[in-house]
Parts: C-alpha cells; sequence; structure tokens
C-alpha cells in the first residue's frame, strides 16, 4: 500500500515537472519570437514572411504556365507550399532553442541545472512559433484563395481528416526538430544552419510541390520514407478532396490507411528521436558541450 502511494505521488509529481517545464518554456518562446519590436512591426513582420515565400512561387508558376492559375497543379503546389511553413519554422525553433540558449543568452547550463525537464522544455519552445505559423499559414491560404483562384471551398473541407491530420503531423515536426536538437548539443561548428538546411532538403523530397512521381525512380523512394509527404497529402486530402485525388503519388491508399501509415511513421520517429537525443545529451555532458560558445 505504501509503495502505490508513492509511485502515485512520483507520477503526479512527474507530470506537474512536464507541465511546468511546457508552461514555463512556451511563455519564454513567446516573450523572445514577439519582444524585438513593437506589436505591429510584429505582426507586419509574421504576415510577410511567409508571403513572400509564397509570391516567389507563384511569380514563377505564372511565368511558366502564363498565369494559368486555374489549373489544378497551382492549388496543389500552392498548398503544400504554404502547408511547408509548419516544417521550416517547427523545426528550426526547437533547433534553435538550443542555440539561443547555449550561444546567444549563455543560460544552457543554467536550465539543465534548474527543476524542469529539458525535453519537455524544448517542445515548449516551440508553441509560439506554432501560433505564428498558423496565422501566416491562414492568411496565405485566404490570399490564395480570395486573388488566385486557389480552389478551396471552406464547405467542402473534410474538417475532422485536417485537424486530426495536424495533430499528428505538428507532433511529428516537433519530433524532428527534438532530433536535431540532440544533434545540435554535440556540434560545435557550423551549426547555425542545421534545421533550415534539413527542412530545405525534405522540401525536394516530401512533393511539396510537385508529385514524387516527377523525380527519378533512384531518389524518388526518399519521398516514401519520410512523413512530411503522407502529412502533405492527407492535408491536400481534407483540403481539397477532388483535386488532391487527381494526381497518382498515393491514389492506392485510403485516407484510413494514410492516417496509419502516419501515425506508425511518427512512433518510430518519436522512439528513434528520443534514443538519439539521450545519447548526444550523455555524449555532450562527457565532452562538456552543455554550455559551449562557439562564437559564430
Amino acid at each position: 500500500m505504501t509503495l502505490a502511494i508513492d509511485n502515485l505521488k512520483s507520477k503526479i509529481g512527474n507530470r506537474k515537472l512536464y507541465s511546468r517545464s511546457f508552461l514555463m518554456a512556451a511563455w519564454l518562446g513567446w516573450q523572445i519570437e514577439s519582444n524585438w519590436t513593437d506589436p505591429f512591426l510584429f505582426a507586419i513582420y509574421s504576415i510577410i514572411k511567409p508571403l513572400a515565400a509564397a509570391a516567389i512561387l507563384v511569380v514563377m508558376y505564372s511565368v511558366i504556365t502564363q498565369g494559368n492559375f486555374q489549373d489544378p497543379l497551382f492549388t496543389y503546389m500552392y498548398l503544400g507550399n504554404a502547408l511547408y511553413f509548419y516544417v521550416t519554422q517547427i523545426m528550426n525553433s526547437i533547433v534553435w532553442a538550443v542555440i539561443d540558449d547555449r550561444e546567444h543568452y549563455k543560460t544552457l547550463k543554467y536550465i539543465y541545472t534548474a527543476p524542469i525537464h529539458f525535453p519537455t522544455y524544448l517542445f515548449g519552445r516551440s508553441v509560439a512559433t506554432f501560433i505564428i505559423s498558423t496565422i501566416a499559414v491562414l492568411i496565405t491560404i485566404t490570399i490564395g484563395v480570395v486573388f488566385l483562384h486557389v480552389q478551396l471551398d471552406p464547405l467542402a473541407v473534410n474538417w475532422p481528416l485536417f485537424l486530426l491530420t495536424m495533430v499528428i503531423g505538428i507532433n511529428m515536426l516537433a519530433l524532428m526538430g527534438f532530433l536535431l536538437a540532440g544533434f545540435m548539443l554535440v556540434i560545435v561548428h557550423h551549426s547555425w544552419e542545421l534545421g533550415g538546411a534539413v527542412a530545405g532538403s525534405l522540401f525536394l523530397f516530401s512533393g511539396a510541390i510537385f508529385p514524387l512521381e516527377t523525380l527519378p525512380p533512384f531518389i524518388r523512394w526518399i519521398g516514401y520514407l519520410i512523413p512530411i509527404s503522407y502529412w502533405l497529402e492527407l492535408a491536400r486530402r481534407a483540403l481539397v478532396p477532388p483535386i488532391a485525388a487527381a494526381f497518382p503519388t498515393f491514389s492506392h491508399f485510403s485516407n484510413l490507411q494514410l492516417l496509419g501509415i502516419l501515425l506508425a511513421l511518427t512512433l518510430i520517429l518519436a522512439l528513434i528521436a528520443s534514443y538519439s537525443f539521450r545519447r548526444c545529451e550523455h555524449i555532450a555532458r562527457e565532452k562538456g558541450r552543455i554550455d559551449i560558445v562557439t562564437n559564430y
């Protein structure tokens, strides 16, 4: 009986530790993301950044197709490009939490000695970026629908599928960032662009702006191994079902099968990221890199 009570107290204590670590990190992340300027300028910056990225795609597509925005391919590309903003931002936010705390604020060693759960802290640091990215993605898609003939009808959207896909997908992206954060603990040089480099390379293989069938067969298999491909496919199927069905990449899979694959890959990623982070953290401790400053 005493042992059971002790175990219960331990579980309650762990939950409080996790929740405290997450909420504190979320608050800190928002302060860091938003306090560098006044709210008005911050809002403008948060809106212009994703729109500028979308404008590059729009201009390139317009030049190549002579402005044929009614083609379903444009909707396919535009939505994939808009949603991919989550990939870059969420992965980078967790990686940059390590860089900021170690290199800029020089507080990582104090965080490690504080009564918090460091992995939960890293996930919490991505909350502010998720909120900002969501607003940016919504604005980007809205402008596409209103001004660029993106064929998205809110009444035809499969909202339950979309929300479930986003919940799994956002957690999957956070786990990818967590995996990279472990590597960041042991990398001491040229680490600034790790998150952006990985997100940029996966952009090619994820089917974000064109179907995987357009890739050469000898590299196409990469797209079928990464969970981002299945997340984007499910998001498109939820938002624009007829258009997504016109592209053959995953046409032989049902929505339920794709959800199963995405969930399975996310769980596998969670196991790999957890083991890798613990291993990298051990190496960083042994080699004294927790509080190292590279001066880059």
